[in-house]
């Protein structure tokens, strides 16, 4: 992945692509059999009419909602891809649970996706879950990053595969973890412990500390916990 790349034109020939970039002031040429672009989603919404209901949506027609669910209009919930919330499948059920329990009275529930884990199943795969570095410090915190490559990972070394990266974000001043992210060929099944431990508020001293199965890909999130103030690279297996 690189980003910072200015886009000047594209063009197609017999079975490939050219793409016309400009990288720190010079212009280059990538070619590729294929090109994807990708310009997000546009909700499904104009055949409703919503508009004679005077409820609410944004640029790309999702509904505006709030915490609670609810539309602009009294009385209107709203849930889903149709929405202006987090477009996953397991988001759109958790946020029809907010909405059912608020619009028939029910035990009271905001829409919270400060532990919301998500998942690009490329090879490697790419997950994430809290706040990136970046969204850390906009967010007011002095942050302080751990990073740490998979060949540093038993488990990448012994599949043979040690493509990927562990990456984690905390609070500098209190070491409460805000975030992270991980490109692994097992990404996907280790995003969830991450998840656990920023629902739970755990610090990267906790995380570090915590037991983990030997040869697991879930192993890097502690040897990225101890990279905070140590060297992994120069621990022995398995150590504390």
């Amino acid at each position: 992945v690189e980003t910072g790349l200015a886009y000047v034109s594209v063009t197609k020939a017999a079975g490939s692509v050219s793409l016309t970039v400009e990288r720190h002031g010079k212009t280059e040429v990538i070619s590729a059999e294929r090109l994807v672009m990708t310009t997000g989603r546009i909700a499904n919404s104009e055949n409703l009419g919503l508009e004679d209901l005077e409820i609410e949506t944004d640029a790309r027609g999702s509904i505006k909602v709030g915490r609670d669910m609810a539309t602009t209009r009294a009385g209107v919930w709203a849930a889903g891809d149709v929405t202006d919330r987090d477009q996953f499948v397991y988001m759109a059920a958790y946020g029809a649970k907010v909405a059912i329990n608020n619009a028939l009275g029910l035990e009271p529930m905001r829409y919270d996706n400060a532990a919301m884990p998500w998942v690009v199943f490329t090879d490697p795969q790419v997950a994430g879950v809290g706040l990136t570095e970046a969204d850390a410090k906009a967010a007011g915190y002095e942050v302080k990053i751990s990073v740490i490559t998979l060949d540093n990972v038993p488990r990448a070394a012994a599949a043979r595969d040690t493509r990927g990266v562990i990456k984690l974000v905390a609070d500098a001043k209190t070491d409460r973890l805000l975030g992270g992210q991980i490109a692994a060929p097992e990404g996907s099944d280790t995003i969830q412990t991450l998840t656990m431990a920023l629902k739970f508020g755990m610090t990267t001293k906790a995380l570090g500390e915590t037991i983990f199965p030997y040869l697991t890909t879930v192993e890097g999130l502690k040897l990225a916990a101890q990279t905070f103030d140590k060297d992994v690279a120069k621990l022995s297996c398995c150590a504390g």
